[in-house]
């Protein structure tokens, strides 16, 4: 029999100073088996910086060919494609040439920058490709963040993050790679 997903439910409020986006979402995600309380929680703030109302959780994990969260137009026509971790080279390019835009969110010190190390210029002729790094101080802090009931409050102003529940605040800054 196999383990199923572990659900988390999210009160996530946002204030996106930088893009006056200020919402409320509601929010059920679902943890992989094979899935640490980090990439859950890197998953829920990389929604919390691009979060719109028709900004999806894809299948990420549990389907090779989707990332872990995309938005689409009415047309189907992908608009972001956003993956958390690191990808292989290929899957970035096939989803360069699928999305308008491509994120990458690269987490976990030394072997995030190994990743880099080793595709970066692999990479560099992808016009629509952001790689962004989260240092691992910050993607262990929020990782102590994952209960099963959550109300987390997201500011975002000038390329810094605050990400606060009930007991802690975490200030992050994301670092762009490329």
């Amino acid at each position: 029999m196999a383990i199923k997903a572990t659900i988390f439910k999210v009160d996530l409020q946002i204030a996106d100073i930088n893009r006056n986006y200020y919402c409320n979402h509601p929010i059920t995600i679902a943890r992989h088996p094979s899935e640490t309380n980090e990439r859950m929680m890197m998953r829920l703030l990389v929604f919390a910086l691009h979060a719109d109302e028709t900004l999806l959780f894809a299948n990420g994990l549990s389907a090779g060919d989707e990332p872990d969260l995309w938005k689409k137009d009415l047309t189907g026509n992908i608009q972001f494609w956003i993956d958390v971790g690191m990808p292989d080279e290929k899957l970035i390019k096939k989803a360069s040439g699928r999305a308008e835009r491509v994120f990458v969110y690269t987490y976990g010190g030394r072997i995030a920058d190994m990743w880099w190390e080793q595709c970066h210029k692999k990479l560099e002729s992808i016009d629509n490709l952001t790689v962004i790094n989260l240092p691992q101080k910050d993607s262990l802090a929020i990782a102590q963040q994952a209960q099963r009931n959550m109300r987390l409050n997201c500011t975002i102003q000038d390329g810094q993050v605050w990400l606060t529940d009930q007991e802690n605040s975490i200030f992050i800054t994301p670092v762009i790679m490329m």
